[in-house]
């Protein structure tokens, strides 16, 4: 088995690709040691003692170094976990986790949707499911709908995306004008 590298445009990440699929729907974010309790592989990653997020993407894991870490030592610690994992077919979450497909807790939206805005959510969804989260998901991340109120549209940016120096950019300059473009009444996009 060979896992492919790729850089990110978050320095501090990696996207590493086992060439199969990791998670079976969805995306899973573990932000800590705790969160990744729940799944041997991201546990298996934190223990390495130099990361401070993992990221499970359909068919790559996004890994983020703690600042200080040093790559080129990392890199290979990380790969070694990964082998390991997916040449013994060793399940991706405990069976108790109810195995990470239930419906995470950044799925819930923050400022909430006004019931009168429904057509619009809806087109907000259609085009971050077509457009904007597949060109996220190559760099090595997702984003997160968080909810529209008054023109404004909340989004959180997920594995390599969150903390990338260019995030701001890509919010502001690309997923806000795009989404203006399609939907006149969204004013501004914001991070959750």
């Amino acid at each position: 088995m060979y896992i492919e590298t790729e850089t990110t445009p978050n320095p501090a990440t990696l996207k590493f690709m086992p060439g199969q699929p990791v998670m079976p729907s969805g995306t899973r974010d573990f932000s800590s040691p705790e969160a990744a309790e729940i799944s041997p592989l991201a546990q298996a990653i934190f223990d390495t003692g130099e990361v401070v997020n993992v990221f499970f993407g359909s068919n790559f894991i996004a890994v983020t170094a703690a600042p200080g870490a040093d790559w080129s030592a990392l890199k290979g610690m990380v790969v070694s976990v990964l082998l390991d994992h997916f040449v013994s077919e060793a399940p991706l979450f405990h069976e108790s986790s109810g195995n990470g497909i239930a419906v995470p807790p950044e799925d819930e939206t923050v400022e909430g949707d006004d019931p009168a805005n429904a057509e619009i959510v809806e087109q907000i969804h259609e085009l971050l499911e077509t457009r904007i989260r597949p060109a996220v998901a190559n760099d090595g991340g997702d984003i997160v709908y968080r909810g529209f109120r008054e023109g404004v549209v909340y989004l959180q940016m997920q594995g390599a995306c969150a903390g990338c120096p260019s995030s701001t950019a890509t919010l502001k300059h690309g997923i806000e004008s795009l989404l203006k473009h399609y939907i006149p009444e969204v004013d501004e996009v914001r991070a959750a």
